[in-house]
């Protein structure tokens, strides 16, 4: 067979391999559910203006604490601005802080979690006992103590919830690494002449991308929370940003008397983080080599 039909048959084997990914994952109605709050969730992130009824910044006194009605669907906040504009303008905060978060703690864990577990010895013992101190405080607290440092804002919330969310990439990547770095697959290729550097890279990351992936999909609910969280005491994003968490803050001195102020945004981090865990628990069912050996 020649090198041309070589990568053919891979790449012809890989397409069957995600058509058939999709289809199993299709027959899952919980799945698919979180799939579709996430389809809404960037709907409404990239068509905002289109959407959104009124300017989320724009104040209007007259208004001010209007309940849900025809005017103001889902109600209106203590300066008069509509309450579903700035849920919708929150979008793409929410998004903006999970694309962050992930693109950055996945990767910074998953090369500190291969390096150790492949070289081992005192380099093992220093990344992992780093790693410890880290997985040994709460992440709210941990992110709390970074964003009190670097300042209020949201990058700083988002680099403050990265410094405590690369740890447990790093504690699965070393797992997967200690599995394969002595299998006969590696030393095969360590003996063909590849360098460690190589053999990482091109060997035993791909090994981990499956978890990893599991693990980012499960990860982006609690990145929803801290990030409200740190909105909801004034150390994620400031106002006037339509930030779920930060509306929920000015909302709760008229919980009682003007119960959507609060709910409302309160309801959508609910739904998009079901969202989440519903997508994360499906791809974990179909890419968890253990859950698929039990099916």
């Amino acid at each position: 067979m020649s090198a041309t039909q070589t990568v053919a048959s891979a790449g012809s084997a890989r397409w069957k391999q995600i058509v058939s990914f999709c289809r199993r994952f299709a027959r899952n109605p919980l799945g698919m559910f979180g799939l579709f709050i996430l389809v809404a969730l960037l709907f409404c992130a990239a068509f905002a203006e289109i959407i959104a009824p009124y300017d989320p910044y724009l104040p209007n006194l007259t208004a001010r604490l209007t309940a849900p009605g025809a005017e103001f669907l889902l109600g209106s906040d203590e300066l008069g601005r509509d309450i579903l504009s700035r849920v919708i303008y929150g979008s793409r905060l929410t998004l903006l802080i999970v694309g962050l978060v992930i693109l950055t703690s996945a990767p910074i864990g998953l090369l500190i979690g291969v390096v150790s577990g492949t070289y081992g010895g005192w380099l093992d013992a220093f990344f992992m006992r780093v790693t410890d101190v880290f997985l040994a405080v709460p992440k709210l607290l941990l992110a709390l103590a970074f964003v009190a440092a670097l300042g209020p804002g949201i990058v700083n919330a988002a680099i403050a919830i990265t410094l405590t969310a690369w740890p447990p990439y790093a504690r699965m990547a070393r797992a997967e690494a200690l599995a394969v770095r002595n299998s006969d697959y590696v030393n095969a290729v360590r003996l063909a002449g590849a360098s460690e550097f190589h053999i990482i890279l091109y060997h035993i990351i791909p090994m981990c991308m499956s978890s990893v992936i599991v693990r980012m999909t499960l990860d982006m609910a609690g990145i929803i929370l801290t990030a409200a969280g740190l909105g909801f005491i004034g150390l994620g994003a400031q106002p006037p940003m339509p930030e779920w968490g930060a509306m929920i803050s000015t909302g709760r001195k008229f919980i009682f008397d003007q119960w959507w102020v609060a709910t409302v945004p309160g309801f959508a981090i609910f739904i998009v983080s079901l969202g989440f865990n519903l997508l994360g628990d499906a791809v974990r069912d179909l890419l968890d080599p253990h859950l698929k050996a039990r099916s």
